[in-house]
């Protein structure tokens, strides 16, 4: 604020200058084809003018200033506007960081999140496979379940409305399947 009203005395200062030297030349004898009076007296008019918004906008903006001040509770006479801005700046600098550091902890939940999913969906799928070969090693078929549905439809039991018959024939199946080797023999299907 005190530099804008230096500049704003500087500006001041200048076009009374420039007044002075122009009331210095109409006293004087005009030469022929000089225009300086009349280019400079045009000038000074818009100068004027514009210098009197510039002088209206730095009331204006002294008087916003001072309410500011004060709405945020701070003494005026000792508030310099780079020093009660500047609060304001640190401020939104810190709230950028700390939604930037939040949004960064949240990725980072996401992603531990996600890792520790994948690595109990692979966990369980080695266990799965874990179990598969231990099944194996130990003389137990899982995967007779489809060779359990195609004899359940040669004999009919599939349309039986007791199913149970169909799961005391699968255990019988696989006792016999652990006995014998896991090949059927082929047999002619009448269509």
């Amino acid at each position: 604020m005190t530099e804008l009203e230096k500049d704003i005395g500087n500006l001041r200062s200048g076009l009374k200058s420039v007044e002075s030297e122009l009331d210095f030349q109409k006293k004087r004898p005009q030469e022929l084809g000089d225009k300086f009076v009349s280019v400079v007296s045009q000038f000074i008019a818009v100068a004027s003018f514009s210098f009197s918004d510039v002088e209206d906008s730095l009331t204006e903006a002294k008087e916003l200033f001072l309410r500011a001040v004060k709405h945020f509770g701070e003494d005026a006479s000792k508030m310099q506007p780079d020093e009660f801005f500047g609060i304001f700046d640190q401020f939104l600098q810190s709230f950028t960081e700390a939604q930037q550091e939040n949004e960064n902890i949240r990725k980072r939940k996401e992603e531990e999140e996600r890792r520790a999913k994948m690595e109990a969906q692979l966990k369980e799928q080695r266990e799965k496979e874990r179990r598969a070969r231990k099944a194996k090693a130990n003389g137990e078929d899982d995967g007779g379940e489809f060779d359990d549905l195609v004899s359940a439809l040669r004999s009919g039991e599939v349309f039986d409305k007791d199913l149970s018959k169909m799961k005391r024939n699968r255990k019988r199946i696989t006792s016999q399947n652990t006995e014998s080797s896991r090949e059927r023999p082929v047999t002619k299907l009448n269509i």
